[in-house]
């Protein structure tokens, strides 16, 4: 096996987890032109760094499109056909937009950002060095900093992915007990296909959320949430699974 190909177990420590993949949380969709660079096997976080690496080359189409006056672009930037534009927004490149993606008023885009069709990119929230599927949804008032949203994932107003340590130090994620050095400062969260984060949620840095799960709301959230499961904090933590 060579050193970039990883099975689903690995020894860590003297004991054995399952390593998660990116193929575990999301596919890339086939309508972002970018499969040879994100694989499959790999584990989610080592995405991130990808992000850059993909754009460094884009050229962007904004110079041949009419913009409303209120929308202020800088450096490289990629929009696709219907895409919506608000009447005023900040859009840094490198950025590439999908098809028919709504942008919303005051919506802040860093740069180092891939949006996926038919996704929402709400009204006073910010994105920088993010990975957004297909039909995401971040429609009101959130940070997304250094983190992946599968498709269909859903952040409710407010919801802050933090990216950052106190102390700045590397970020770890918890996996079935072992802490995993992810070698990255900044790193926010990864998101399953159509998992869910309730209103006014902190989640953590590195923290991982699997397919179909669901945060609920006012609730700060660290650490694993595996695929198919719903987390309250009234009460107490609680993980349990989600009734069909």
């Amino acid at each position: 096996m060579s050193s970039g190909e990883h099975s689903l177990e690995e020894v860590v420590r003297g004991s054995r987890f399952r390593l998660v993949i990116a193929a575990d949380f999301f596919d890339l969709p086939e309508s972002m032109p970018f499969q040879d660079f994100f694989r499959p096997e790999a584990r989610p976080w080592e995405w991130l760094p990808k992000i850059k690496e993909v754009l460094s080359g884009l050229v962007g189409n904004t110079a041949i499109r009419e913009l409303p006056a209120g929308v202020h672009i800088e450096g490289e930037v990629y929009l696709g056909d219907s895409v919506k534009l608000p009447p005023y927004c900040f859009i840094k490149g490198p950025c590439w937009i999908g098809d028919g993606v709504e942008i919303r008023p005051s919506a802040h885009i860093r740069g180092n950002v891939i949006i996926g069709a038919d996704s929402v990119i709400g009204n006073s929230c910010e994105y920088k060095n993010a990975l957004l599927m297909e039909k995401t949804q971040t429609p009101h008032f959130s940070y997304v900093g250094d983190s992946i949203l599968g498709s269909g994932a859903h952040l409710g107003a407010g919801v802050i992915l933090s990216n950052l340590r106190f102390d700045q130090k590397n970020i770890l994620v918890n996996l079935d007990g072992e802490r995993v050095d992810t070698g990255l400062r900044k790193f926010g969260a990864i998101l399953g296909d159509n998992a869910e984060i309730g209103c006014n949620t902190a989640v953590m840095p590195g923290s991982i959320v699997g397919k179909g799960s669901l945060i609920g709301p006012t609730t700060s959230f660290s650490g694993y949430l595996e695929p198919g499961k719903l987390y309250l904090e009234k009460g107490g933590h609680r993980k349990m699974p989600l009734k069909d």
